[in-house]
């Protein structure tokens, strides 16, 4: 049976890819940027007359594989989140460029620290909230969650009955109280069953001048410094627990200061507009 929901998409993607076409006049964009999981803007770049510039933020999916197995003209330029992501699809895109993504400092300011440890995203079994619970609890220090309650039995059976005085829910919060929840925390922890293909959680936080500590999986060591993390091997709580201190003793605008230059807005901005540059020149 079809998919509604896909066959609309899928649609939407077409009648985008068309209307780009000479066929359809063409709007006369400069460079088409794709940001989407879609395979329809990968498999019909050959039919848009500006460059195609597609951003992997995903690891190797089976629909996009194979709309890049058949662009026989390779008129796709690839650029990935991370050195991690452009390592993951090298079997098929051998010269991803890395441009990681950016966060609006401003929207992530500066927060004064000194509060409990926080942990934020989506609330499910890959993101590992239970295990920043085990870390938070060993430690003997409180602890926040806030996200989207994505998976309800996983939060039903292994966070709510570990809530209490000082493991708390905050709900699924708007950006300026999330940011000001982050900005108040000692440390945020990031705990990833899965290799994060890049780790906004862990952008986000350094702008607001919060230390992070947790697993070392996917792109996170490319993020994080000493000078303003702490990463474990995963999924070992008990180094994890163990490194908070060292986390939580790190210097806020060190974080601040490896936010602005290394992973905002700005950063990226320059990045692109570069390759723009030289897919134009």
């Amino acid at each position: 049976m079809t998919d509604p929901l896909a066959l609309a998409e899928h649609h939407a993607y077409l009648r985008l890819m068309l209307d780009l076409s000479p066929s359809r006049g063409g709007v006369p964009y400069d460079v088409v940027h794709n940001n989407s999981l879609h395979y329809l803007p990968i498999a019909m770049a050959s039919a848009v007359p500006a460059p195609v510039v597609t951003t992997l933020h995903t690891p190797p999916t089976p629909w996009m594989e194979s709309a890049i197995q058949a662009d026989a003209t390779g008129s796709v330029v690839f650029t990935a989140v991370s050195a991690h992501t452009a390592r993951a699809w090298r079997p098929l895109v051998s010269a991803a460029r890395v441009v990681r993504n950016g966060v609006d400092v401003r929207r992530w300011p500066a927060g004064p620290g000194g509060g409990g440890l926080v942990w934020y995203g989506r609330i499910v079994p890959e993101k590992g909230p239970a295990l920043a619970i085990a870390a938070a609890e060993a430690a003997g220090l409180p602890l926040t969650l806030a996200g989207p309650v994505v998976d309800r039995p996983y939060f039903r059976e292994r966070v709510q009955p570990r809530l209490g005085s000082r493991i708390r829910y905050a709900g699924h919060l708007g950006g300026a109280e999330l940011a000001a929840l982050v900005g108040s925390a000692s440390a945020t922890l990031v705990t990833p069953c899965w290799d994060e293909p890049y780790g906004l959680v862990v952008a986000e936080s350094l702008a607001c001048g919060t230390p992070v500590c947790g697993f070392d999986r996917g792109a996170l060591g490319e993020i994080l410094t000493p000078d303003c993390g702490r990463l474990v091997p995963y999924p070992d709580v008990q180094a994890l627990t163990a490194a908070l201190a060292g986390a939580r003793s790190l210097s806020r605008s060190a974080c601040r200061e490896r936010a602005e230059s290394f992973c905002s807005v700005g950063h990226m901005t320059d990045r692109y507009e570069a390759l723009y540059e030289e897919l134009l020149s």
